[in-house]
């Protein structure tokens, strides 16, 4: 008999987490503090809860902006040739962020904390004008205690200095509160923050009978007296219903922590997999004396992992070539203050190219992300930030690991990215010290680190690892395989291919390159060059294609006038350039078929035109016009190419399997740009006031196909009932700006990303441009209850929500 199981007394549990996002005070740029000069400020300056300036209570922020979380203020700034090329020519500098919060009285007796999951950087938080702390890293999350400091009844003030001056990376890292904040309330005996770590074990690898799930819960007890804490963990399928469940009692000490440790069978168990990502939870009800104080959730789901030196990947006991792409966390019209639903948005794209790994390049992820990870199918090479042993890096690390070790998605930990000390003594004691703290955290995954240069022959730093972790050099593999047969090997970064999404010749003076696949910076090698020795050595456990998307900063091989980098299969809008095709004939099951370049060459008649067919088919044969110009045997892992003299018209092929014909492609020459067409990711998106609807743009002709050199300027409007979050083409050189209600389509194809407000009904978003008949699209905002929040305190000088 099974039965639906939920958390006892859901709903009236004294934990509560809330979100903070909404209603932000922002400046940008520091606030001066003048020094006391009398005694008596003199005095009170270094008293308790009197900060000054900004960090204080009573500061007067009334005529600052109004902003929700998430928030880059970069982004919003002008590009500027004399700012650092690295990270995309804008200005970083200083910010401030307050906000004014009611707490009720009852919360009194409660333990309260703010949680950031991620400010960029630098960033020291106020509450009330008592300082609660600093912390330096950009990419992973903080708390801060508030429980002593708070307002009960009253009014809160939390104000957050935001230091972007100095980076953390070599790419664009924006800057600000960019992922979300939370208010969160338990009572004094609770489970700890990422308190739990849920492991399972199948009795085999790829069709068990049963799970042995472990399930370790630190549970702290913040009374100042021994409480009786009975520990009730009930797992669920993804049906809800109860398939095991353990209970356990234990005395605590007044002010300690104690880590339950709980045995379950589950019989029969469903396993999470890239093409069926199953996923059971953990409900943990925590009582105190027979009282309900707390209840707690963990996702967490059940597989095996293997890195075999010969075989390379097992998920469930079957090999599986790891087919990834490494990715920074900036997207267009957004920067790195991503919405949930985008980054769901870029998993789904990446998905679709076939891909089933995904790198997060340099830096732990939002959690977000990791959770769409989980939800869809995507493996995940978990990484941190930097190569430091000292104790708040340490500290970063462990808030990583704890943070993540229950998403199923992640089968791996990296320590770095291509640390120049990887070769030396130093670093491998560095990289040692690392290990041994991860391995305490998490014994269940493995251990690389993304080496560049003599990767494998860095001495101790190599033996380390688990896992050796290989950017570029591809030549070198069998060379370090033959010398250590016994050590997985895995691409950690390749390729490095740059290509600009409709482009087919170089253009110095524009910044773009062609996106034949004919060009890599001096340590990459192009798409083809660098999956293909991946694919043909089984003991490889596989690649990580540098990168899925375009991204800001990084330049390469151009600088200004470009902003961004080449990289990417996918442009930072997602659209895909002609090498996504490359890698989904490769990739995927589904049966591909693409020709580029484009057919609209006016002015080029007569002339040799390269034509290329990224394909899965056994044979593909090429028409001009309906005449055959030959056909060719497929490559395993391989392109094809004609010389055709160009024409105006129709160019298709056909894919053959065998002799019987699979697939037809065509490209035309189109007519001039006739209208704008708008096309929604999702048919209908949440009036919650965070989803999203990302919004193709297309410049089509009168006979609706796509003209690919159109560049018209298109103006959008929204109705009341939403808001344009932000606007970008995928051009590399593009200086338009991301916050506007304006954009040039580059290639023909423009992105506006649409965000929802609380009022169900429809959203309207038109779209006009000079001689090009307009477009309106109704998408549908469907009612939905909000996520738990904490307003701010409403003033009459408010100008938004």
């Amino acid at each position: 008999m099974t039965r639906q199981a939920t958390h006892e007394t859901l709903g009236n549990t004294p934990r509560h987490r809330l979100l903070m996002d909404p209603q932000w005070r922002f400046h940008l740029g520091d606030i001066p503090v003048t020094s006391p000069y009398i005694h008596r400020d003199t005095y009170l300056s270094v008293k308790s809860g009197h900060a000054r300036g900004a960090a204080g209570a009573d500061f007067d922020d009334s005529e600052w902006s109004v902003e929700d979380l998430p928030h880059d203020w970069v982004v919003e700034q002008p590009f500027d040739p004399r700012n650092n090329v690295s990270h995309g020519f804008r200005p970083v500098g200083i910010g401030w962020y307050r906000k004014t919060f009611l707490l009720p009285a009852s919360d009194e007796g409660k333990r309260l904390s703010l949680e950031f999951d991620g400010v960029f950087r630098n960033s020291t938080v106020w509450l009330n004008g008592h300082l609660l702390g600093t912390h330096p890293s950009g990419y992973i999350g903080f708390h801060c205690d508030i429980t002593d400091v708070a307002n009960y009844g009253g009014e809160n003030v939390v104000a957050v200095r935001v230091d972007a001056t100095e980076y953390e990376g070599w790419w664009y890292e924006g800057a600000g509160i960019y992922r979300h904040v939370w208010l969160v309330k338990t009572d004094p005996l609770h489970v700890a923050r990422w308190g739990t770590f849920v492991t399972a074990t199948p009795s085999e690898p790829g069709d068990p009978q049963r799970a042995d799930v472990v399930i370790r819960t630190t549970i702290q007890n913040a009374y100042d007296h021994e409480t009786s804490c009975q520990l009730r963990s009930i797992v669920v399928d993804a049906e809800g219903t109860e398939v095991a469940a353990a209970e356990t009692t234990e005395l605590i000490p007044g002010g300690e922590d104690f880590e339950f440790t709980q045995q379950v069978v589950v019989e029969d168990p469903q396993l999470w997999s890239v093409d069926r990502p199953y996923l059971y939870r953990v409900l943990t009800t925590v009582k105190a004396d027979g009282r309900i104080v707390d209840n707690y959730e963990t996702i967490f789901g059940i597989r095996t992992i293997e890195f075999d030196p010969q075989q390379g990947f097992l998920l469930n006991g079957e090999p599986l070539k790891l087919k990834g792409t490494c990715n920074h966390q900036d997207h267009a019209g957004v920067g790195i203050a991503v919405p949930d639903r985008v980054n769901e948005y870029r998993i789904e794209r990446l998905k679709e190219m076939g891909a089933n790994a995904y790198r997060c390049a340099h830096n732990p992820p939002t959690p977000e992300l990791l959770d769409a990870c989980d939800r869809l199918g995507m493996l995940v090479m978990d990484e941190n930030r930097h190569l430091d042993s000292s104790p708040g890096r340490l500290a970063d690390l462990e808030s990583m690991i704890c943070r993540d070790r229950n998403h199923p998605c992640i089968i791996m930990w990296s320590l770095a990215n291509e640390e120049p000390i990887q070769g030396t003594p130093a670093g491998a004691r560095i990289a040692k010290t690392m290990s041994q703290l991860i391995r305490k955290l998490d014994p269940t995954r493995p251990i690389t680190c993304a080496m560049h240069n003599s990767w494998g022959w860095g001495g101790e730093f190599s033996r380390v690892l688990d896992i050796q972790g290989c950017n570029y050099s591809p030549e070198k593999y069998d060379a370090y395989h033959r010398e250590y047969p016994e050590h997985p090997m895995v691409g950690t970064e390749t390729s490095s291919a740059t290509t600009t999404r409709g482009i087919y010749a170089k253009d110095e003076q524009k910044g773009y390159l062609s996106a034949y696949d004919v060009n890599s910076p001096d340590w990459g090698q192009t798409a083809q060059a660098a999956w293909r020795p991946v694919a043909e050595r089984p003991w490889i456990c596989g690649t990580f294609v540098w990168t899925g998307f375009d991204y800001r900063g990084e330049p390469t091989p151009y600088e200004w006038p470009c902003i961004n980098s080449h990289f990417g299969i996918m442009d930072t809008c997602g659209f895909p350039k002609d090498n996504y095709y490359y890698y989904k004939s490769w990739w995927s099951d589904e049966v591909v078929l693409h020709i580029l370049p484009h057919w609209n060459w006016p002015g080029h008649e007569g002339e040799e035109i390269e034509v290329w067919c990224h394909s899965n088919c056994d044979s593909v044969e090429l028409f001009l016009n309906g005449q055959s110009l030959g056909r060719q045997e497929m490559p395993r892992n391989g392109h094809l190419e004609w010389q055709v003299t160009y024409e105006p018209g129709t160019l298709s092929a056909t894919g053959y399997r065998g002799e019987a014909a699979l697939a037809e492609a065509v490209v035309e020459t189109t007519g001039p740009a006739a209208r704008i067409e708008l096309v929604p990711n999702r048919p209908a998106i949440s009036a919650d006031g965070e989803d999203v609807a990302i919004v193709t743009v297309a410049i089509v002709d009168d006979e609706g196909r796509l003209v690919p050199t159109a560049d018209n300027e298109v103006s959008f409007s929204v109705s009341e009932n939403a808001t344009i979050l932000g606007l970008g083409n995928g051009n590399p050189s593009s200086h338009d700006p991301d916050k506007a209600t304006r954009r040039r389509a580059f290639n023909g194809l423009a992105q506006v990303i649409v965000q929802a407000g609380h009022e169900a009904g429809e959203i309207i978003l038109s779209a006009q441009s000079p001689g090009l008949l307009p477009a309106r699209l109704v998408i549908p905002a469907e009612a939905s209850a909000r996520r738990p929040y904490v307003p701010a305190v409403e003033r009459s000088d408010d100008t938004q929500a």
